[in-house]
């Protein structure tokens, strides 16, 4: 069937004129360089949304020498295989968590430490500057190139069935889903909560079940895993920022002639940036659509958790996981934690 619609296509172009041929002639031409893109994202995420313009627009100011074909929703294998093919060259380009990359890079989860930012202002303000630079740093140690400008992943909030999360004593022996990460379990533990590991397949069933009496996510997956059908509350603890830092594999980077690479790079930065906008509208929209499905807001002052986790120590703890250097440009974006 392909073919006969090709041959079809071929015997209407024979017959057009020559203006309307030619860009067909040019389209017919391979890329000097056609790269994949992998990210663990639905289609319709402002990511791909604002990757397919990226993508085009590259393509187009490249003169078709670049061409960037994107893979959504983990279709390249988990973020874990995925990594694997991005440092092999499988796979040349990938967004990743910070709080994933850091199984290869340590310091990539410092912006997720608990508490630390404010608000978007302090994220933007350290991420686009001197803490962002160093992390930056660290991924090139680990032959990766991490694009300027991280992607927004979001703040995370808490939901739960039995209570509102309001002070932090509201946390003491709450049930709570969190991911198998050493970050996580050591922030809730500090809290006097009770974190259990559970792969996010199992959420909704485990939060249906009372296994867990809550959990804590971005409102976009609160919203597309309909978590608001098995829990009652949610409060805006915003209690870790988490971003993707798009990743190039260094050989696949450095073989693209420098005039390339500029283009690309001010296409992706630039994206990034658009990208960061849409998700906050995006939050800004689901806080209501979530609150008309009944889910009840709150908003706690996020202080007596920052102080909570500063007399149980969990601060100095990762201060000496990450070290003096990197621990210094985080508390000059964000006040003192320690």
């Amino acid at each position: 069937m392909s073919l006969s619609r090709r041959h079809l296509l071929a015997l209407g172009g024979a017959g057009a004129i020559g203006s309307i041929a030619s860009p067909q002639v040019v389209r017919a031409q391979a890329p000097e360089f056609t790269y994949k893109y992998a990210n663990n994202l639905p289609d319709t995420h402002p990511m791909n949304v604002r990757a397919r313009e990226m993508a085009e627009a590259i393509l187009k100011e490249t003169g078709g020498r670049l061409q960037i074909k994107i893979f959504p929703t983990s279709q390249l294998g988990s973020d874990t295989d995925t990594l694997s093919q991005l440092r092999s060259g499988a796979v040349e380009f990938f967004t990743l968590s910070g709080l994933i990359l850091s199984t290869l890079v340590p310091a990539a989860s410092i912006n997720g430490m608990g508490y630390a930012f404010k608000d978007y202002d302090a994220v933007w303000q350290a991420m686009d500057g001197d803490l962002g630079a160093y992390v930056r740093g660290q991924i090139s140690k680990a032959g990766l190139v991490a694009m300027e400008k991280i992607w927004d992943n979001g703040f995370r909030q808490t939901t739960t069935s039995n209570r509102p999360i309001v002070t932090p004593d509201d946390l003491r022996g709450l049930k709570l889903r969190v991911p198998p990460s050493p970050l996580w379990t050591s922030m809730y533990k500090a809290l006097e909560a009770s974190p259990v590991s559970i792969n996010f397949n199992e959420v909704y069933s485990a939060l249906q079940t009372k296994v867990v009496d809550g959990q804590e996510n971005p409102l976009a997956i609160i919203a597309t895993a309909k978590l608001f059908e098995v829990q009652k509350y949610c409060s805006l603890t915003n209690h870790m920022w988490d971003g993707f830092w798009f990743l190039a594999n260094r050989r696949a980077w450095e073989r693209l002639p420098e005039d390339v690479r500029k283009i690309a790079a001010k296409h992706i930065n630039e994206a990034g940036v658009r990208e960061r906008a849409d998700v906050a509208k995006l939050n800004a929209h689901l806080q209501q659509d979530l609150a008309s499905k009944g889910l009840a807001f709150n908003q706690p002052d996020p202080l007596p958790f920052r102080d909570r986790l500063r007399a149980a120590g969990f601060y100095k703890e990762w201060q000496g996981k990450y070290g003096e250097e990197a621990w210094a440009i985080l508390e000059r974006a964000v006040g003192k934690l320690s």
